[in-house]
């Protein structure tokens, strides 16, 4: 089977090459197929941001890959300054970036902070394991302003589903979720840290 064709088959199959170009390529040719399913949850999404469209806030997008969470942050927020996370060179090789795996403790060191805003798409599932979610989700809430929302649009229901997430975001310091869409896998939610 070509190494195309593999890299197709992993994507599929969820194991993930980020390091990888050829993967990397074809996940984002995928991932920019579903532009008019995509772009209008992410919209909605950052409705929910409690911002004037004209606020200079600071965001960071967790697990930016190749920016196009960032592209809708700055279409609702044209003032907004973003610090975007990866793991995967690869997939960021053409933004400014903050390099770091979610999976090592002292990821939030790297990405500065505090932030107005914290926003993730179909990302964060792919740490799989809860303790390393709930890991993630405290060192969001961590790098937030007093007050300050985290707006997660992910597969939910593969790991543990909706219920454990919101759990596992109340544990690490958020103190209001909200469920704003939900057509299952998939969901929206923002949480609040006050």
């Amino acid at each position: 089977m070509p190494a195309h064709d593999d890299d197709a088959r992993k994507r599929h199959h969820g194991a993930h090459d980020w390091h990888s170009q050829a993967y990397v390529e074809d996940w984002v040719k995928h991932d920019a197929a579903r532009n008019d399913e995509r772009r209008p949850r992410l919209r909605r999404m950052l409705a929910l941001a409690p911002f004037a469209r004209d606020a200079a806030i600071a965001v960071l997008d967790v697990g930016a890959g190749y920016g196009v969470v960032a592209e809708e942050v700055l279409r609702a927020f044209p003032n907004a300054r973003i610090t975007l996370q990866d793991y995967s060179e690869v997939m960021l090789a053409q933004l400014r970036y903050v390099l770091c795996d979610l999976t090592d403790p002292k990821w939030t060191e790297r990405v500065g902070g505090p932030f107005d805003l914290a926003v993730s798409a179909i990302a964060i599932h792919n740490l799989r394991d809860l303790a390393t979610i709930g890991a993630c989700y405290r060192g969001i809430c961590q790098v937030l302003k007093p007050c300050a929302c985290f707006l997660d649009y992910d597969r939910f229901a593969r790991d543990g589903g909706i219920t454990t997430h919101e759990g596992l975001l109340r544990t690490a310091g958020f103190t209001r979720i909200e469920r704003a869409w939900e057509q299952p896998p998939l969901a929206i939610v923002a949480a609040w840290k006050e």
